[in-house]
């Protein structure tokens, strides 16, 4: 049987876009920055983050391209993070990632 080349680039960009988006907190914090641009402190606070986990993962998602990250000179500097277009592209699937898990999968117990 013939393989597909088609269908595994497709494997392999979804295999890629998942070792990015597939990482703790990183899905939520460009979630929280679809709604605008915002800080790091608001982001933390919004998600519930380790200062250290939140600029590890701030940094990956700007390295590939997904978020931004600007300084206003002060005082007080400003710093302020934001979707990239490639980020603000994402923002809709993830949308709809959200419906669907609504929809589809149940959310565990807490105790």
């Amino acid at each position: 049987m013939a393989e597909d080349h088609d269908t595994h680039a497709c494997d392999a960009a979804v295999s890629l876009a998942f070792s990015i988006l597939g990482k703790r907190w990183n899905g939520m914090i460009l979630s929280v920055l679809g709604a605008g641009p915002t800080s790091f402190v608001a982001i933390r606070r919004a998600i519930g983050v380790s200062d250290a986990m939140l600029s590890d993962r701030l940094g990956e998602l700007a390295e590939a391209g997904l978020v931004s990250r600007s300084v206003e000179p002060g005082p007080p500097v400003t710093v302020s993070y934001a979707l990239t277009e490639a980020g603000t592209r994402i923002s809709p699937i993830l949308d709809d990632l959200g419906r669907w898990a609504s929809s589809y999968l149940v959310a565990p117990a807490r105790p």
